[in-house]
């Protein structure tokens, strides 16, 4: 056990200073506790739900094959038995009220939204006026319990800058669920990946929509001040930023809100509850306007095309109602926009640039240059436009820049739509030379290297025990992930140097996107019982690289020996329009498998995988007003013709998964044993489960809170001799795991007598108390010795908070305790406390009031502190 100087000294500070508390009390730490909500992973259905737990708890234990079949059966008949019910709400409808209450008189503003969808009878209440009234703009947001908190602030300079300066965080407040942060200054920290990935849905509908040329730094924050942990807040995040963003000056042009859509039953579902999401074959996210459809994020089970569309529509309505609402609230509570400082197009400009620089530019869009000699040409292109104009037009040299720009997007649109090419000489439709290769690399367990025109991924897929999960402290609980994939952009894939270290916001989306992709495909934990991860190394990019980690991520696992159901590829949809600022219509073309240029000139990043038959993720980014659904829909049919395509070319690598694991992967065992046998597995300090590491020449060794055990190693022989020895061990006592082998022994000695004191063998530690033997068994092993609970509260004559950390600290391995009889469960009951009370130990407040200055401390803490000092520095 090793104690830091920081903690020694502050355990000190603690016994010299405060004299309610010993020394050695310390509090229980965050990860240590059981939540009072255990709620599953909402972002999953039900059948990917074995993936990931939460607060260590998998859905359903593995005990041997005969077991794990029956308890799947159990789980598809409970599944397919499911019924979906859907509570009758009012109609779709809002209203207006404003009331002097706010701190000082002055007004508060409230809109209710009755969205009118079955199931959904919480209304929204957005308030504004009332808390911080310092901000361009702030608003709550509630929904049932559920009260978000939000607001859109501006510098008042404006900035030389040829973008929109926009920034966006988000924070899941643990306070919203009555918990406190896990880090050791208990303190909500940097972003988690789930927060990440919240502002990413925040900015992206929004950042299109504020008026062009804008360049004040402007920052949208949100907080959730209160989680009722029933409905995901993600889709509340958005619609309560966008409404902030609306109220205050910033120029936003329309109202933005979002919704949520799932699938359960046969039946779209708005704003499901996270119970209903266990059961759902869809995760869909959608934000816009009334008018048109900005952004969507989500993940499906294999559906087809026309119910993404269907799904899509349904939620737009919903967005509807609010955005009729948002209007009218900004009638009454909105401030009017400042388009002062928004400097006009120069007059004469853009018309300029056209006539002069249109030939030449279609002379370059028509040479059919490589990737790195077009953008030297469109570089040097640029650059002479500057120089050249900026003797026309002195100080515009941004102005000319979004010219020449604007000259790009619009020739680059024209050829598609005339000629039906695109500048690097593809069809509309075509996806570039792909090149596949699995097996690379000879002690991974899985590797591929895919390669798409100019963009190529190197991915590896690792197998590993229950250890190796993703562990995600939410105001959810603690998540474990079972599958992850780590997605790394380094500068050198662009032929740059830069910054190489934690991943950005950018990286954190795109790992996630990739990872949505391939979760359905995916074996369930019982007919695979391994932990996956995946990281996919981008080593060329020319657009769409996250699309290729899939399917460089697929055939990793393929190569690997993950028994996937199908393989899964993606594709990234481009659009052009003539007008960029408009929203897409007939007029608009849709380009399959985009490069870096597309994507940078175009007005639409679509990307779409799955497998032959349905659609797994989705994720839509415009840069115009809006995305019309007949636009979307013939997206969609192109991005199915596309992946197809692409799932034909990695065939040629590998058509599935290889028939047998790589000799480098450890094999696993999986075994339950009881609860409270736990500790005989640990041992204490883990002595006993580092043994049987090293005994056995294992791997590791996983124990759940749940009492289920992988174990892990190379050797089949060892491992089993392992199980053996863990079954033995707890079989003795309180329940083992395996299968029934007969009546457990019991103890088959005389009686402890009731108020003696007796050495007891610690045999257990648990946050709830500590396991003792205090009377021996059999000598030749036939029968076990008699087990007692001595309770935490029974530990010392003051309170101990953390029971595991109070034992370790004193450094031993028996307790001398007093038999007080047994339970009403026949339990027998353990005493420590009542030993201290018989040698004279008192708890303070049993003793004269305190003095100003502090007490002395007893022998007994003396001696833990002394004792833990010097294992600290022994270790």
């Amino acid at each position: 056990m090793r104690f830091s100087t920081s903690a020694v000294a502050a355990t000190l500070l603690a016994a010299l200073t405060a004299p309610q508390c010993s020394a050695f009390l310390a509090p229980q730490p965050l990860s240590t506790r059981k939540q009072s909500h255990q709620l599953q992973n909402h972002f999953l259905p039900a059948k990917w739900q074995l993936l990931s737990t939460v607060n260590g708890e998998a859905p359903a234990p593995a005990v041997d094959a005969k077991e794990e079949s029956e308890d799947a059966v159990t789980s598809d008949e409970e599944s397919a038995e499911y019924k979906l019910v859907l509570e009758d709400v009012p109609p779709a409808s809002y209203e207006i009220t404003s009331s002097p209450t706010a701190p000082g008189g002055g007004d508060v503003h409230t809109l209710t939204i009755n969205l009118g969808a079955p199931g959904h009878p919480d209304p929204i209440v957005i308030e504004t006026g009332k808390i911080g009234r310092q901000a361009s703009a702030a608003v709550t947001l509630t929904r049932g319990d559920s009260v978000l908190y939000a607001t859109a602030s501006r510098d008042k300079d404006v900035r030389d800058l040829n973008f929109l300066p926009l920034s966006v965080e988000h924070q899941e407040r643990f306070s919203s669920a009555g918990m406190t942060s896990g880090a050791f200054n208990k303190r909500d920290g940097r972003p988690a990946e789930h927060e990440i990935l919240v502002c990413r849905l925040i900015d992206r509908p929004l950042r299109p929509l504020i008026a062009e040329g804008w360049r004040h730094e402007t920052q949208l924050l949100s907080w959730i001040l209160s989680y009722d942990g029933v409905r995901t807040c993600d889709p509340l995040a958005i619609t309560a930023s966008a409404t902030a963003l609306w109220l205050s000056d910033v120029p936003l042009i329309k109202p933005v809100a979002a919704a949520m859509v799932g699938y359960i039953d046969g039946q779209l579902v708005l704003n499901p509850t996270l119970e209903q999401m266990k059961h759902s074959r869809l995760n869909l996210t959608v934000a816009g306007t009334k008018d048109a459809v900005l952004m969507i994020e989500g993940a499906a089970d294999f559906l087809p095309e026309d119910l993404m569309i269907e799904a899509v529509t349904f939620g737009h309505n919903a967005i509807k109602t609010q955005c009729e609402a948002l209007e009218e609230l900004g009638k009454v509570a909105g401030k009017e926009k400042k388009y002062d400082t928004i400097k006009p197009p120069v007059e004469g400009l853009q018309e300029m640039v056209d006539e002069k620089y249109t030939a030449q530019l279609d002379e370059i869009y028509n040479s059919g240059l490589s990737k790195e000699d077009l953008s030297s040409a469109i570089s040097d292109f640029s650059e002479t436009v500057v120089a050249e104009m900026e003797e026309i037009f002195p100080e515009e040299k941004g102005a000319i820049k979004d010219a020449t720009k604007d000259l790009m997007c619009r020739r680059m649109f024209v050829k598609a739509k005339t000629e039906g090419k695109r500048i690097d000489g593809r069809k509309l439709d075509e996806v570039r030379v792909i090149d596949a290769e699995a097996g690379l690399f000879p002690r991974v367990h899985g590797s591929a290297l895919f390669t798409r025109g100019q963009t190529q991924v190197v991915a590896t897929a690792t197998l590993g025990d229950s250890g190796m999960r993703q562990k995600i402290d939410r105001i959810s609980g603690m998540e474990q992930k079972r599958f992850y994939l780590q997605y790394t952009f380094p500068p050198s894939c662009v032929g740059e140097t830069g910054r190489v270290g934690a991943p950005g916001r950018r990286e954190v989306g795109h790992g996630n996107l990739a990872e949505r992709a391939l979760i359905p495909a995916l074996p369930t934990e019982d007919d695979f019982p391994y932990t996956i991860r995946v990281e996919s190394l981008v080593t060329e990019s020319n657009g769409s690289s996250s699309m290729a980690s899939v399917c460089g991520g697929c055939l990793a696992l393929m190569d690997a020996g993950v028994p996937i159901s199908s393989p899964i590829a993606g594709i990234a949809m481009g659009m052009l329009l003539g007008d960029k600022g408009a929203v897409s219509g007939e007029n608009a073309v849709i380009v399959s498998d985009i490069t870096g240029t597309e994507d940078g000139l175009g007005t639409m990043d679509f990307k779409v995988a799955g497998n032959k038959e349905g659609i797994t993720t989705f994720q839509l980014d415009i840069k115009c007003e809006g995305l019309t659904l007949d636009t979307m829909k013939k997206a969609l049919e192109q991005a199915k013709a596309g992946r197809l395509h692409i799932l034909g070319e990695m065939e040629k690598a590998l058509k599935e998964a290889r028939g047998e694991l790589p000799s480098t992967v450890p094999k696993v065992i999986k075994l339950k044993i009881a609860e409270d046998s736990i500790g005989k597995v640990i041992g204490p300090g883990g002595k006993q489960i580092r043994a049987l590491i090293e005994d056995f020449e294992l791997t590791n060794i996983n124990v759940e809170e749940n009492g289920e055990v992988q174990v892990s190693g190379f050797d089949m022989k060892k491992m089993e001799e392992a199980k053996e020895m863990i079954i033995s061990l707890t079989s003795q006592m309180g329940g083992g795991g395996g299968r029934s082998r007969g009546p457990k022994p019991e103890y088959a000695g005389p009686e402890p007598e009731v108020g003696a004191v007796y050495t007891g063998k610690i045999t257990g530690i648990h946050n709830f108390g500590v396991f003792l033997e205090i009377l021996p068994g059999a000598e030749d092993g036939s029968t076990p010795g008699l087990e007692g609970l001595c309770h935490v509260s029974e530990l010392h004559v003051e309170r101990v908070r953390n029971c595991e950390g109070f034992i370790r600290s004193m450094n031993t391995e028996t307790l001398e305790v007093v038999y007080q009889g047994k339970n009403n469960k026949g339990k027998y009951q353990l005493s420590r406390k009542a030993f201290l009370e018989q040698k004279g130990v008192k708890s303070r407040g049993d003793s004269e009031p305190q003095k100003s200055a502090p007490q002395e401390m007893s022998e007994d803490e003396v001696s833990v502190i002394t004792q833990a000092i010097e294992n600290a520095i022994t270790d």
